[in-house]
């Protein structure tokens, strides 16, 4: 009997023990005797945690003060846009009145390379704006300062000799109230009402723009072959509308979709497209320039016919 007392371990022995076994999450009870057990530690309370970054309340965006803000920097951001057009825009005329100055490039040759490249910056353009309904306007910005020039300098309240050579084609500054006021009258209207959720404002703009003035170009160089009823018209020019007008209008369209602005069957878009170049490139070929400009009657009629045909 006294044998079994003396090998098992003291009180303190086993406070010991305990001591040492109490930070770890397994403990051991021994117990000193059979009719006592050794009660259990105290379970450890969890470290409360203590938000160190977030000294600030958290102010939900759908509150007007979120609003507001996020409004104004909507703002801001579609006034830089146009700002930034505005200047593409001026510097890409600016350096084409320089060119045709120096006597580097000829006027005509100028003119519509101006008709071309404007025209598609400006639609290219259009993503770098918000996607509130409101950024179209500040687009529209762009043309219409374009719009208000042309009319100063066409009505001779100001003189801009660069300007009058590199848009027109004899030189006169009543010229600047013809083709080039429609044209920047078209860029306005299909940013206002189709801008870029519509197929149908980007093909007109691809038919006047690249399709129309690929065609004068090529036309002036390869247009010895003339289309029967209208002498001023060459075979090589209208099929150069068609193609590029068709390739331009798809690349558009294309661009748009990678964007994820635009959802096509590209199979029915091809062929939808393919009829819009062709009814531009003949609208385009009649002889009715003296009547109707081409700058009014290409993207009017392709965008007739293309509205036709996509419905939105």
């Amino acid at each position: 009997m006294s044998l079994l007392v003396s090998t098992r371990p003291s009180l303190s022995f086993r406070s010991n023990v305990y001591l040492l076994l109490r930070p770890t999450t397994t403990t051991t009870n021994f117990p000193l005797s059979s009719a006592s057990p050794t009660p259990k530690p105290p379970p450890l309370l969890p470290t409360p945690r203590v938000h160190i970054l977030h000294r600030a309340p958290y102010t939900s965006p759908c509150t007007p003060r979120a609003a507001s803000a996020a409004a104004a920097h909507t703002i801001l951001h579609d006034a830089g846009a146009a700002g930034a057009v505005l200047a593409g825009a001026y510097a890409l005329v600016s350096a084409f009145d320089f060119l045709t100055q120096r006597n580097l490039i000829q006027q005509s040759l100028s003119r519509k390379l101006v008709h071309i490249l404007s025209g598609l910056f400006f639609m290219a353009s259009w993503p770098i704006f918000s996607t509130t309904t409101e950024a179209r306007y500040f687009a529209c910005l762009v043309p219409l300062v374009n719009f208000l020039r042309l009319v100063i300098h066409g009505l001779s309240l100001a003189s801009d000799e660069g300007l009058i050579k590199s848009v027109t084609r004899e030189g006169k500054p009543e010229e600047l109230l013809r083709g080039p006021l429609y044209y920047v009258l078209i860029l306005i209207l299909c940013a206002l009402i189709f801008w870029r959720e519509s197929p149908v404002g980007l093909i007109s703009l691809a038919m006047m723009c690249g399709g129309d003035g690929i065609a004068d170009i090529i036309g002036r160089r390869f247009g010895s072959l003339k289309i029967p009823y209208n002498q001023q018209k060459s075979w090589a020019g209208s099929i150069s509308m068609f193609i590029f007008g068709f390739l331009i209008s798809i690349g558009m369209l294309q661009y748009y979709s990678v964007l994820g602005y635009l959802h096509l069957d590209w199979v029915q878009t091809v062929q939808k497209v393919a009829l819009v170049s062709l009814v531009a490139t003949v609208v385009e070929s009649l002889p009715t320039t003296e009547v109707v400009d081409d700058n009014i009657s290409v993207p009017l009629v392709s965008m007739a016919v293309a509205f036709s045909m996509f419905g939105y």
